[in-house]
């Protein structure tokens, strides 16, 4: 009976109050005023205004530049204020202060949420997508500190109750967070796990020779390069900066699937992923005994292939810190109403998902990207870059594409590594990687 007790309200003492079904989280609203959410510099992203008449009202000064992140606390909760509900509804104001509180009968000052977010950064991720569907992510390689989340189209929290009708009518999804719960077909930037796939299965993969034609069959599928152009001679790293659609299905018919799979899921693909947020899992969604055809796309990152942003956003972050992945987190620290520091948060190990030399090797081939290959925008800027583009299809009608980036700057010492998608961009790669190429600059300031 201890145990149970203890387990419940240490271990789940937090998840039990955060559950919606929950009624003592009522009971806390009428005592304790809802503490604020605030970004790294301090400025408040969401607050509590009490008014005259005893009720209270959740402000987001703002307004939709946070929505999907910070969330909303009416009509249900999302966001941070979902994950963090416990702590925004928890007082540590001292015992005598409460008592006073309590004789005048006001309500105890809530806990207040400092995040990782930068809003320079949301602000410019924000900019660079204008009126585009599709998601930005930026995170510190190095700790797993998450800077940056934006998804569009996006909404206003502080009208969530008047909204609320037209919200859940609208067809385009509106309140669906597309960074964490957004599946798309990779395109492209899934070469760097095909790529990865390859160097484990083939030792000598420095050696790889493949004549671009700038088509080739599989099963009963022809495959052609983007916009029909013919690479000629390539090898992987010219394979990866040109996105040579032919040489990567050539690559993915001699690869062993089961293994091919094993790297997969090495990189969280099938797997719950590290995420402070509500988000989808991934799907690699090919097996052993799948026809040419299937093989070949998964390889250059289309047939039934399922990931989120977030998720690339993840891998980048792997390569970007030689390999291993930091556990990624949204909360920096929690302070009390006073000032006082409650709750630090400090970076954690969350896994290696590959050997430093084969980050490093990738790190080398996305260099070749952005000084080359498909991503040439990039290049040239006051700070290094290395990335891959992405068009992945979306309808039978292949001139229907969205667009993708992923990559990190200051290669030599990573400072942000990024994931873009724009959806319907019905373009090439370059619509996310000058969406990236803002986000970047907005980082130094340029």
């Amino acid at each position: 009976m201890i145990g149970h007790f203890a387990y419940y309200n240490v271990v789940q003492g937090k998840d039990i109050i955060n559950d919606a079904r929950n009624p003592r989280m009522n009971l806390y609203a009428d005592q304790i005023k809802r503490g604020e959410i605030r970004d790294k510099d301090g400025n408040i992203l969401a607050q509590t205004k009490e008014n005259e008449d005893g009720t209270q009202t959740r402000e987001y000064p703002y307004g939709d530049l946070y929505a999907h992140v910070i969330g909303y606390a009416e009509k249900g909760k999302s966001g941070l204020e979902s994950t963090e509900n416990f702590t925004l509804l928890h007082s540590s104001a001292s015992f005598l202060d409460r008592i006073v509180n309590e004789f005048r009968d006001q309500r105890n000052p809530g806990d207040n949420v400092f995040t990782t977010l930068d809003t320079n950064l949301q602000q410019a991720a924000y900019n660079a997508l204008g009126n585009n569907k599709g998601a930005v992510v930026a995170i510190e390689p190095d700790t797993g500190k998450i800077l940056a989340m934006v998804s569009k189209p996006t909404f206003d929290p502080n009208t969530i109750v008047a909204d609320w009708g037209t919200l859940n009518q609208n067809t385009e999804g509106v309140l669906v967070n597309r960074a964490t719960q957004g599946q798309y077909a990779p395109g492209s930037t899934f070469k760097v796990v095909t790529a990865l796939a390859f160097m484990r299965q083939n030792p000598d993969y420095e050696n790889y020779s493949y004549r671009c034609r700038g088509e080739i069959t599989a099963g009963k599928n022809e495959i052609h390069c983007f916009g029909g152009e013919v690479h000629g001679t390539v090898d992987l790293a010219d394979s990866l900066a040109y996105s040579c659609n032919t040489s990567f299905s050539n690559i993915g018919l001699q690869l062993d699937i089961d293994e091919f799979k094993a790297t997969a899921d090495g990189l969280l693909f099938d797997s719950e992923l590290p995420c402070p947020l509500i988000y989808n899992e991934s799907k690699f969604n090919l097996k052993k005994g799948d026809g040419d055809a299937a093989i070949a796309m998964t390889a250059f990152g289309q047939g039934k292939l399922q990931v989120s942003p977030y998720h690339m956003a993840l891998i980048t972050s792997a390569i970007a810190n030689g390999g291993t992945l930091m556990q990624p987190y949204l909360v920096d620290h929690v302070e009390s109403a006073d000032g006082k520091t409650t709750e630090k948060y400090v970076p954690e190990v969350y896994e290696e998902l590959m050997t430093q030399e084969e980050a490093a090797k990738l790190t080398e081939y996305m260099q070749g990207v952005v000084e080359y290959g498909t991503a040439t925008t990039l290049n040239g800027q006051n700070f290094t870059v290395a990335g891959k583009t992405g068009t992945s299809e979306y309808s039978v009608d292949k001139e229907k594409t969205h667009s993708w980036f992923i990559g990190f700057s200051n290669v030599e010492n990573p400072d942000v590594a990024l994931a873009v998608i724009i959806e319907n961009s019905d373009r090439t790669g370059d619509v996310a990687t000058e969406t990236a190429k803002s986000v970047f600059r907005a980082y130094y300031n340029n």
